[in-house]
């Protein structure tokens, strides 16, 4: 008997113990499932995410005062807060840096402002942000109606705005806001654009709540306490990063006048900083999926085990039939563990199948992004089926094989 043969036999019998074939792929489809539904949302979510910050520009850097922002307690004691990053130091910076780079300046007036129009008014969680020139094109902000700020209105700080997407909706339902005027921090300020919509990625809300004004309008505006203005750097190249990032540690340390040996007393974080922490987190998110769906493979191939042994048991008197009419030990092995590895095979597919839909699902309900089929995993995942149908098949056909005829002919 070839292997053809073995194979075409292998099918009928499958197909002859159809419930027992669905029910032991079942155990085997729950486990592949779980191994590549849960490395399927890690990695749709891992695009996402990185999709988004990818959009903020990879080639740049931030710039704030240390320990000012957070303010942070370790055993008890508080860390060192310096004093916030002014205005002229900003300027600078910027000053000292020439045309290297992109440079933007903005300040954080107040997050949970109230925006007005007529009677109708938002939540008090608005942020009011205070930008210059360059902070629309560094912020990657793009808009959906309207104009942004000209020359002049940011060197004299008019009273103009560029408000969030979900503020226009707010305020503005059925209207064009533009041209308007809105109220808030005491003062009315004249809608000049509206950005667009940044989404929902990891919960956050980007730009949606934000309305930005001319940075000299809010170095106007009184606040209960100093403004701390944040500076982004924007390369042309990539390569030059870390170079220019030590240029810039050290023009800021002469700007804030550090001390030689003293830390310096403020942060530098590049854009793409969260994104590497990010697949950090993912490698361990991986390595947790990986277990769970193991210890669930582990559980499928012991049933399987258990219903080949069953199975072995039932056709006894099959076996010595085959090996009376001249059946080898050998093809009696195979036979059984290629019904093993079709099962297995059959129980893989329906898996991923099922695996990639609901990984998708759960990341698109965690974050927007595009579904994805991780084909890796979908390879790993069939390897993993045949692996675990030889080891769950082998000892089964081994015990078959080894069946003397005789006794097997007089089994009932």
């Amino acid at each position: 008997m070839d292997l053809t043969e073995n194979i075409k036999e292998s099918l009928r019998a499958i197909q002859g113990n159809l419930l027992r074939t669905v029910l032991t792929a079942l155990i085997v489809a729950t486990g592949i499932m779980s191994l590549v539904g849960i490395l399927t949302a890690v990695d749709s979510i891992k695009y996402s995410v990185g999709e988004t910050f990818s959009s903020l520009g990879a080639n740049s850097f931030d710039i704030r005062a240390k320990g000012y922002q957070n303010r942070r307690h370790r055993g008890g004691k508080s860390e060192k807060v310096y004093p916030p990053i002014s205005f002229f130091q900003a300027t600078q910076y910027q000053r000292y840096y020439g045309d290297k780079a992109r440079i933007s300046l903005a300040t954080s007036i107040t997050g949970a402002a109230t925006v007005k129009y007529n009677q109708v008014k938002t939540n008090p969680n608005t942020v009011v942000v205070g930008g210059d020139e360059n902070y629309l094109a560094n912020e990657n902000y793009n808009l959906q109606e309207g104009r942004p700020f000209s020359s002049f209105e940011l060197e004299n700080g008019t009273d103009v705005a560029i408000i969030g997407s979900e503020i226009k909706s707010k305020l503005f339902r059925n209207l064009n806001p533009i041209s308007k005027t809105v109220t808030f921090l005491g003062r009315h300020f004249k809608v000049v654009g509206v950005l667009e919509p940044s989404g929902s990625s990891m919960g956050g809300r980007g730009s949606d709540r934000m309305v930005l004004i001319p940075l000299e309008t809010a170095n106007r505006i009184p606040t209960n306490q100093e403004l701390t203005y944040s500076i982004k750097t924007a390369v042309p190249n990539a390569e030059q990063l870390e170079y220019l990032m030590g240029e810039a540690t050290g023009i800021m340390r002469n700007v804030r006048q550090d001390k030689p040996g003293q830390e310096d007393s403020f942060e530098i974080t590049r854009s793409d900083s969260m994104l590497k922490t990010l697949d950090d987190i993912s490698g361990f998110m991986k390595v947790g999926g990986f277990l769970i769906g193991f210890i669930t493979l582990l559980g499928a191939a012991i049933g399987l085990m258990n219903i080949l042994m069953v199975s072995v048991t039932e056709r006894t008197r099959e076996i010595g039939i085959r090996k009376a009419l001249g059946a080898t030990a050998q093809k009696i092995r195979q036979q059984f563990l290629i019904e093993a590895i079709v099962i297995c095979l059959l129980g893989g597919i329906a898996g991923i199948i099922m695996g990639v839909g609901i990984g998708n699902l759960i990341a698109s309900a965690i974050s927007e992004g595009a579904f994805m089929v991780p084909w890796l995993w979908v390879f790993v995942g069939l390897i993993v089926c045949i692996t675990v149908g030889v080891i769950s098949g082998w000892y089964p056909a081994f015990k078959a094989s080894k069946l003397d005829p005789i006794e097997a002919l007089r089994y009932e």
